[in-house]
């Protein structure tokens, strides 16, 4: 159980459908932190400035979902679960969580999911070139970046233990 005075912050990032919101729930439950999904905190908010008519999407307005988030993150504890994040500001995260997912695996969780078309092949592409990593280690330091594999139950078992390690080791050393 987290200390309330503990500012611990945790991002999983990656492509719809890789597994963020399985895993950050799952961690939310194990470590006793808060969990943030910001697309339905912007669904709740109507934190948005305007519609994608291509993609068929709302767009999102970065600027409220930070003001949004900011006391809550202030006080710590939190996982934060969504695709981007380069409009985050650096000091919220002591660790960033990037999950992969092989393609033929991301490709039929989309299609599950509705993705059809441009929406479904870019997300793919976004995937196959390791788009949403890249932002990762361009916005925040690159050692406080890790990639994880998830494919399988099993993969999200050992993600899960391995983080749960990193938060007890964080615990030892900044209480």
């Amino acid at each position: 159980e987290l200390s309330p005075y503990l500012l611990l912050w945790v991002w999983s990032a990656g492509t719809p459908g890789v597994g963020k919101t399985t895993l950050g729930k799952e961690l939310a439950s194990r470590a006793g932190l808060s969990y943030v999904n910001v697309g339905d905190l912007a669904k709740e908010g109507e934190l948005y400035e305007g519609f994608d008519e291509e993609y068929d999407c709302p767009i999102l307005d970065e600027d409220r979902v930070v003001d949004e988030l900011e006391e809550r993150m202030s006080q710590g504890g939190v996982i934060v679960d969504y695709h981007g994040c380069d409009f985050f500001p650096e000091r919220w995260f002591h660790i960033v969580f990037v999950l992969r997912t092989e393609n033929s695996c991301l490709y039929g969780r989309l299609e599950s999911r509705g993705y059809t078309g441009k929406k479904l092949q870019d997300n793919i592409q976004c995937e196959i070139f390791q788009t949403l990593y890249e932002e990762a280690v361009l916005s925040y330091k690159k050692e406080i970046v890790h990639q994880l594999p998830s494919n399988t139950p099993e993969d999200l078992e050992r993600n899960l233990d391995q983080i749960m390690q990193w938060i007890e080791q964080w615990m030892k050393d900044n209480n």
